[in-house]
């Protein structure tokens, strides 16, 4: 049996939001691939790229409904995640859940956590950036 990985995600925006994406990611630590006439491609360090193609079709992302509830990238520091949420505050995205916060049913360690902020982007895509390790 073929060992399989995650290769890339292909989202559908509005094209003018791509420099959400652009500015997100890059603040994250990915590299951008491509920007050009309808798409945007970035890559982090491990291979896997994220790309962000329009103009998408005028539907409803319902999170509950089958298809992506959200995409989580994982950073390896707690203090990244507040960087985040500082992040956020200076675009002006919200936050969701109460995040950030940490989800000790989300670990099964007294020791170690599970820190996250959840946000949703111009195109209602829900993102999730989060720290999972030692607590600081």
């Amino acid at each position: 049996m073929p060992q399989s990985h995650v290769a890339h995600l292909v989202f559908m925006i509005q094209p003018a939001n791509a420099g959400f994406y652009k500015e997100l990611l890059t603040f994250l630590g990915w590299n951008v691939l491509y920007e050009g006439e309808g798409g945007l491609g970035l890559m982090d360090s491990g291979g896997v790229s994220l790309w962000f193609m329009g103009p998408a079709k005028a539907a409803a992302n319902d999170y509950d409904g089958p298809g992506l509830n959200h995409l989580a990238l994982g950073v390896p520091a707690q203090s990244d995640v507040d960087a985040t949420v500082d992040y956020l505050k200076r675009v002006e995205v919200p936050t969701l859940f109460d995040t950030p916060r940490h989800r000790p049913e989300f670990t099964q360690s007294e020791t170690n956590t599970y820190y996250q902020v959840m946000f949703v982007s111009p195109d209602n895509i829900q993102f999730e950036v989060v720290y999972t390790g030692p607590k600081a």
